[in-house]
């Protein structure tokens, strides 16, 4: 999906597991609803700012009286999937004239957050982000079956939990093809996957592109 608009109106629903090809930064002006994306869930409100990162799937649960956010282009690394910020009205109004001044004035004043739900979903969602992991055993050190585990994880974030890990780790590959040095294989073997062949499948599922494009706009050169 394109990136979304500069100001929007989310209406009462479930918005199903989604992700854009552009980052942005999402500043919640009023309402409220459920984030649950890579770095778990989150209720968040008025003044907090969720960053989505370019590629980076997330499903959205918003109660009857919705929601108005405003989406601002995501310029810089941030230290956190979420944060706040202490006047997103004052954010909105320098945004009405000039959105990229207004991620500046965002930048200065976010706080990072960590995300507030830590339930076994969280905490296995932020894990395969991360990494590999053995489902079965990650289930039985906490007591539960691995049908409970996939279909209380798809429940949670839209999608069963080893297409989660193998998104997030092609999403998160692609940026390193893109914005380091590294070689592609080396890539491949940091990122958890099977063999470079199996991460090129992966990221151009997820971004449309193969790492090695992604390299080529890149002013990094593989290794020799």
């Amino acid at each position: 999906m394109s990136a979304p608009p500069l100001r929007q109106r989310l209406t009462g629903g479930e918005l199903a597991r989604h992700r854009h090809a552009e980052g942005y930064l999402a500043v919640v002006l009023a309402g409220g609803y459920e984030e649950a994306g890579e770095g778990g869930r989150r209720q968040v409100a008025p003044g907090d700012v969720i960053v989505h990162h370019a590629f980076e799937a997330h499903m959205n649960r918003v109660p009857g009286r919705g929601a108005v956010v405003l989406n601002l282009p995501l310029l810089a690394r941030f230290p956190a999937s979420f944060g706040r910020i202490a006047d997103p009205d004052a954010i909105a109004r320098v945004a009405e004239r000039d959105p990229l001044a207004a991620f500046g004035v965002l930048e200065a004043t976010f706080a990072p957050v960590s995300a507030a739900d830590t339930d076994w979903p969280d905490d296995l969602a932020r894990l395969l982000a991360a990494e590999p992991a053995s489902l079965q055993a990650w289930a039985e050190a906490r007591g539960l079956s691995a049908e409970h585990l996939s279909r209380g994880f798809r429940k949670v974030f839209g999608v069963a939990p080893q297409r989660f890990g193998l998104e997030a780790r092609a999403r998160a590959a692609a940026a390193d093809a893109a914005t380091t040095g590294a070689a592609l294989a080396s890539i491949a073997f940091d990122r958890g996957f099977a063999d470079q062949a199996h991460m090129t499948r992966a990221v151009a599922a997820v971004t449309g592109r193969t790492p090695g494009a992604w390299r080529i706009s890149s002013p990094f050169k593989t290794p020799a």
